[in-house]
Order: structure tokens, then C-alpha cells, then sequence
């Protein structure tokens, strides 16, 4: 079992990939050795392992051009998107070659509103989040936001299966999988639901509440149970050990700035400059982690500003996603 030294990643050994994204949110990573990112290009950007790039643009669909923020990869090679529009939402399915069609636009006859991450689980249900209800989101990023919630589709439809979340943002199903954990950004909490075979869901749990300038939002299990937690805006990696304690393994913000972001917080007035103008030495306000290469211990990171994915290597192998075998 490791124990990661706080603080002890190298930034002066972060390698980068890519050229030109444009808020690559989100980072998928493969067996093959391809890379799959969000790109508000309107589609999903893929870095082959030579390095070479493709854009998959998506159609605009009913008149919206679409904005994806977290992706999943689907075992026939397309993708599903989640569209952070900005009043309107869903989950959209996307073709390599551009077609593009809704899957989940709304729930209980409620269109969704803009929508921030899709998962797909072994047993082919999608699960997705919605961070706020407010408009405009900026509104969310607040300590007294609670109304984020999940969504499950399957075969019965698609319906709300927990509520009352403080900006619901990834969400990770445990390897063991009996437990679905979810971020809480800006109730800077760390949840789980028990997990039935059915999909049904228990009530929530809170694993982890996070200090000060720790705002979660991507995540990563561990091929030893452990989970890595990726806050924006201090630009930290922490780990979370099979027991739940917590270590700041990876940081790079300016002190400065982190104060002021966090006074903004706790008065209630933090809005999109705060998370636009984060200052740092070489992260770009990173917002997720994959773990990917051939032994599964390079850490890619997504993040919210830069044209580029950071990488560096991780003191652990990383569990196989559910889409690791997919090309």
C-alpha cells in the first residue's frame, strides 16, 4: 500500500501532450494509448499515442451547438457528451463522423439544465450529474448550494436518484462496485451511495469534507482501492487512502490568489472570475485524472484553461476504467 508524501510530485517533471484543445475538461485514456478529451470545438479531441490529433465535432442539434463538458467512451467507439450549454443541458450520443443525437434531454418531463458529467457502468446504465439548477451556474458556487442532483437511465427510463447536492460534479463507481461516490464542489464534500444490483441507490454518505482552497471536482480510483480527488482553482491532486485520510500530493497556485479566491467563497460572492483567472506556475486550473499508459501509472490531467493535458507519473497503478479495453 503506498503512502504518498505530501506535496512530493515534481512539477518540473510534467511532460505535455497535445496542441490547440480548447477546454479539455475532461480526459479519457485507453489501453490502445489514445487520449480522449472534451473540447469546446463542439466535440472530442483525440491524441493517438504518436501524437497525432483528430477533432470529433458534433452537429448542432435542434439549433444548439453543443458544449461538452465531462464525455464518456461507449464500447462501439462513440462518445456521449455532456452539454453545459448555457441555459439548457442533456446528454447527447456522438458518431466519429459527426452525426450527433439526443439521449437524455430531460427528466420527468423537465428539460435538464446544463449538464456536467456522464458515466457508464458495466451492466450499460448511464448515470449523469447536474450541478445546479441556478441560473446563471455561477450562482452554484456557493456553501449553501444543494441543488445538484443525479440522474440514472436504463432500460426503465430516465429518473432523479439523489438529490440535494452541493454542485454534484464526477462521479465513480468503487471497483468493488458497491458504492457510487460523487464531488461535491462547492459543498467541498467527498459522498458515496450504497449501490444495488438494481441500480437503486442508498442514502448518501459523506467520506471526506475538504479545507480550505480544495474545490473537488475530477477523480480516479486506484489499482489499491485508494482515490485521487482533483480540485480546481488550487490546482492540488490529493489522494484518499482505502481508510479516508487525505494527503495534498500535487499543488500549484499562488498564495495569493488562493486567499482571495477563498475569501470570495466563504462571503458567498465567488463567481466566474475566481475560477477564470487562476494564477499558477504550469497547471491550468486542472479539473480531472485519468490514469493511463501501458502500466496504467501515467496521470493525465484534464483542465478548464490551457490548449495542452499535463502529465506525470503517479506512484500507483490506476484502476482500469470501464472503458480501458475500448478503442
Amino acid at each position: 500500500m503506498i503512502s504518498p508524501t505530501p506535496g512530493s510530485a515534481d512539477l518540473s517533471q510534467l511532460q505535455w501532450l497535445g496542441h490547440g484543445l480548447t477546454r479539455p475538461e475532461c480526459v479519457l485514456a485507453t489501453k490502445a494509448g489514445n487520449l480522449y478529451t472534451a473540447d469546446w470545438r463542439r466535440g472530442v479531441a483525440q491524441i493517438r499515442a504518436d501524437g497525432t490529433q483528430t477533432l470529433f465535432a458534433a452537429r448542432p442539434v435542434d439549433g444548439q451547438v453543443l458544449q461538452p463538458n465531462g464525455i464518456a467512451l461507449d464500447a462501439d467507439g462513440t462518445f456521449l457528451l455532456a452539454h453545459l450549454g448555457a441555459e439548457r443541458g442533456g446528454v447527447f450520443r456522438l458518431q466519429r463522423d459527426g452525426q450527433t443525437r439526443p439521449v437524455v434531454t430531460e427528466v420527468d418531463g423537465v428539460a435538464l439544465p446544463p449538464t456536467n458529467y456522464p458515466l457508464l457502468d458495466a451492466a450499460g446504465r448511464l448515470w449523469i450529474t447536474v450541478s445546479t439548477r441556478l441560473q446563471p451556474r455561477a450562482l452554484g458556487y456557493r456553501k449553501t448550494c444543494n441543488d445538484g442532483f443525479i440522474v440514472l437511465h436504463d432500460a426503465r427510463g430516465s429518473r432523479v436518484v439523489a438529490d440535494g447536492l452541493g454542485y454534484a460534479n464526477e462521479i465513480a463507481i468503487h471497483p468493488g462496485g458497491q458504492w457510487l461516490y460523487v464531488n461535491e464542489t462547492f459543498g467541498r464534500r467527498l459522498s458515496r451511495f450504497a449501490l444495488g444490483a438494481d441500480g437503486s441507490l442508498g442514502s448518501r454518505q459523506t467520506v471526506l469534507e475538504f479545507g480550505a482552497g480544495s474545490y473537488p471536482d475530477g477523480m480516479a480510483f486506484d489499482c489499491e482501492g485508494g482515490l485521487w480527488v482533483v480540485s480546481i482553482v488550487s490546482n492540488r491532486v490529493i489522494y484518499i487512502s482505502p481508510g479516508g485520510q487525505p494527503t495534498v500530493w500535487l499543488e500549484d497556485v499562488d498564495a495569493d490568489h488562493l486567499a482571495w479566491v477563498e475569501q470570495a467563497y466563504q462571503s458567498g460572492t465567488m463567481g466566474r472570475p475566481h475560477l477564470d483567472g487562476v494564477k499558477s506556475t504550469h497547471l491550468r486550473n486542472i479539473s480531472s485524472l485519468a490514469f493511463g499508459g501501458a502500466d496504467l501509472r501515467t496521470g493525465y490531467l484534464g483542465c478548464l484553461l490551457g490548449d495542452q493535458l499535463a502529465s506525470l507519473r503517479m506512484p500507483v497503478a490506476g484502476h482500469p476504467p470501464i472503458h480501458w479495453e475500448f478503442e
